[in-house]
This record gives structure tokens, C-alpha cells and sequence, in this order.
């Protein structure tokens, strides 16, 4: 969207990449200012909409010590060691993976650290929490068709709820930092991760009490070699139901229908993966199964990105037709081999600019998110995120062009 200096007046102009993930727009954009010479003195970016309240780290803290009481209490404090140590192997993996994929907008710290303690913590308390309750009223699950049960229908529903809840809530309080589909599937991913690390504690734990190293070299396999992503894929589905609420501009209650369909997507794809383990061919369903959902996965992670990519060349490319970047350089911000071209470029100026440089690529994009939900009017706090960010961006070029 694109303004004659001087002219006040928006102009309305269609999307250039029409697709079914295209932007919705709900409002005409401010006016970009006229590009100044000298930048301003470095800002920082309000906090607000950007982490998660106090108060829900604290309820955190409490269901961490009763979880911590109850694994010392069931497991006992050698078992519950080892399989920390296990745990972290697939977690430090899928935390890697993870991290790729948020790289071109990174999350911000506070609710990533919120995404895996939710899922470490929190989902994993309530789904203990449902277990324990259901056993007093019903009794304990003994017989193969009631282990069944509980394995198809109980837990895919019970742990993807306390998961979905997590995203919902991140949703709800970092909603200035929840822009589409992929900020979805990331804390959706997050939230997996942290509640797949805590599981696997207690899986490689029994193990070792019950069949020594053997059965622990096994269930490792099973679970941090085979498996290691499906509690991330499952839940990144709600989440990526919630990244396009976001995205069309959805609060609190319009995005109740989104989630609810994202966790009934979540806990299919839960139970189905749970039922190949249970009932049937487990190796025929995850060759011909699960393999092609996780490569469509990444696939659909890909184009997802591809979008984020133009969005982000066209809403920078916006400052450029002002003045404020050239278009080289919204080139280069907007594409992977522009910036690694942009950082090879600031290594070799003196001093090694490298981290500048990383700094102007982050306020850039995060700049044209901000924009983006300036042009979409889903954020009433957007234009002061523009006026930040612009000084931001500005103040960086400047120091990287410094002699």
C-alpha cells in the first residue's frame, strides 16, 4: 500500500500475492512520515501484549512443586534423574528445530520460556490432575479394553486440551506478538515440546525400574529417535487454527471457535497416533501414516513462511517508496539470502557489525508485522509499535553505515 508523498489521502489497493492465506484488511493504514536525516535516540518497545502476566507464574511454580513431590513420590529421585537426563536429549533437538523455524520473526523470550513451562508444567498437571480423578471415580483402567480407552479417547482429549489451553492463553495475553500462522505453530510447538519433555521423564523413568538399561534403550528409541515430534505437531494444529484468527483480526471470543477446531484437529491426529500404537500395525501406520503428515507438516511450514516473506517485502517496500530504507535493502530484509548476504556484508566493516546488523533485520521485520496490524486495525497500540521500531530500524542503519 503505497501513498504520494504529500498526498493524505490512503489508497486501497489489492493484494499483489492473492492466496487463501492472504491478509485481510479491516482498515486504512497511517500515513508513513517523511524520512528523516538524522535518527533519534534508540527506543524500547512497550512490554505490554508481550509476555505473560506475573500471576500465571506463580500458579506455574505451585503445580511444579506438586509435580516435583509427586515424581520423587512415584518414581523416586535416582529414576526421576535419569530420565531428566534422556528428556533433554530429544527436547534440546525439537527446541532447535523450533528455533529455525521462528527465526525470521523471532518470539519474544518471555513467552517462549511461558510456551514450554505451560507444556512442562501446566498441561501436564491438568492431564495427571484428569487421570486421578477419573480413577477415584471410575476406578483404575486394568483390563486391555479399558487401557485402550484411556489411550484413544482419554488422553488425546484430556492432554490436548491442557496443551490447546496454553496457546489460547498466550493468545490472549501476547497479542501483540501472536501475528498469524506460523507465531501459531511455533508457541504451539513450544507448548508440545515442554509437555512431551515432562512425559518422557516418566516414560524413560519406568523403564529404568521396570526393565534396567534394556527397556530404557528401547523406549528411548521409540519416543526420542522415532518420535520426538509428535507432540509438537499435534498441538501446533491448534495453534495454527489461532495464528489465522489472529490474523483476521479475531479477540478473545471470536477465536473460541478457531481453538475449539484446532484442538479437535489436534486430538484426532493425537488418537490416531496413540490407536497405531495400540491396536494396530504400529510400523505399517507410522511408514505409510506418519512419515507423510510430518513432511506435510514441513511443507506446510514452508509455504507458510514463503508467505510471511512477501508480506514482509511489500509492507517494508512501503518505507521505501518514502524514503526511509532504499530498495535494495528492503530486498535484502525480506528474502534468507538477503540477509545472510547483509550479515557476511557487516562482518567485514570495521569492528565486525554483525550484531547490528542482526538488530536492524529483527526491528525490520518486526516493523513490518507492527504495520501490518496498523493496516489490519486488530491493534490500537500498532502505530506507536511503527513510530518505535522506525526509530529502531533507522538508528541501526545509521550505526552500520557509520565510518
Amino acid at each position: 500500500m503505497t501513498h504520494a508523498q504529500g498526498d493524505p489521502r490512503p489508497s486501497l489497493v489489492p493484494p499483489a500475492f492473492p492466496s487463501a492465506l492472504a491478509q485481510p484488511r479491516h482498515a486504512a493504514p497511517a500515513l508513513i512520515p517523511a524520512a528523516t536525516v538524522s535518527p533519534a535516540a534508540m527506543p524500547v518497545p512497550a512490554r505490554r501484549g508481550r509476555t505473560a502476566p506475573v500471576w500465571i507464574a506463580g500458579i506455574l511454580v505451585v503445580v511444579l512443586i506438586a509435580l516435583v513431590g509427586y515424581f520423587l513420590n512415584a518414581i523416586g529421585p535416582a529414576a526421576s534423574l535419569i530420565g531428566m537426563v534422556l528428556a533433554l536429549i530429544p527436547l534440546a533437538g525439537v527446541m532447535l528445530a523450533v528455533r529455525i523455524v521462528d527465526r525470521w520473526e523471532p518470539e519474544p523470550r518471555s513467552l517462549v520460556i511461558f510456551a514450554v513451562a505451560w507444556g512442562a508444567i501446566a498441561a501436564v498437571g491438568i492431564a495427571l490432575g484428569v487421570d486421578l480423578l477419573l480413577s477415584m471415580v471410575l476406578g483404575s483402567a486394568t483390563t486391555p479394553e479399558a487401557e485402550a480407552v484411556s489411550a484413544i479417547i482419554q488422553a488425546p482429549i484430556v492432554e490436548e486440551f491442557g496443551k490447546g489451553l496454553g496457546v489460547y492463553i498466550i493468545f490472549l495475553v501476547g497479542r501483540r506478538a501472536f501475528d498469524g500462522p506460523v507465531d501459531g505453530i511455533v508457541y504451539g510447538a513450544l507448548v508440545g515440546a515442554g509437555f512431551a519433555f515432562t512425559e518422557n521423564i516418566q516414560y524413560f523413568a519406568i523403564s529404568f525400574l521396570e526393565g534396567g538399561a534394556a527397556d530404557t534403550t528401547v523406549t528411548f528409541f521409540m519416543r526420542g529417535i522415532l518420535s520426538p515430534f509428535a507432540h509438537v505437531m499435534f498441538t501446533s494444529v491448534t495453534g495454527f487454527a489461532l495464528g489465522l484468527a489472529a490474523r483476521r483480526g479475531a479477540h478473545a471470543g471470536r477465536a473460541l471457535g478457531p481453538w475449539i477446531v484446532g484442538m479437535i484437529g489436534a486430538t484426532i491426529l493425537h488418537a490416531i497416533w496413540n490407536a497405531s500404537a495400540v491396536l494396530g500395525d504400529f510400523w505399517g501406520l507410522y511408514l505409510t501414516l506418519q512419515v507423510p503428515l510430518f513432511v506435510g507438516f514441513i511443507l506446510g511450514i514452508i509455504a507458510l513462511r514463503r508467505e510471511e516473506s512477501r508480506l514482509t517485502r511489500r509492507r517494508l517496500g512501503e518505507y521505501a517508496d518514502a524514503g526511509w530504507f532504499t530498495a535494495q535493502e528492503a530486498d535484502m530484509l525480506a528474502t534468507g539470502a538477503g540477509r545472510r548476504a547483509g550479515l557476511k556484508w557487516a562482518a567485514t566493516l570495521r569492528g565486525d557489525r554483525t550484531a547490528l546488523m542482526k538488530g536492524f533485520i529483527a526491528d525490520a521485520t518486526s516493523l513490518a508485522a507492527a504495520r501490518q496490524r496498523a493496516i489490519t486495525g486488530r491493534d490500537p497500540n500498532a502505530a506507536e509499535d511503527e513510530r518505535v521500531l522506525l526509530q529502531r530500524a533507522v538508528s541501526a542503519r545509521a550505526a552500520l553505515f557509520a565510518p
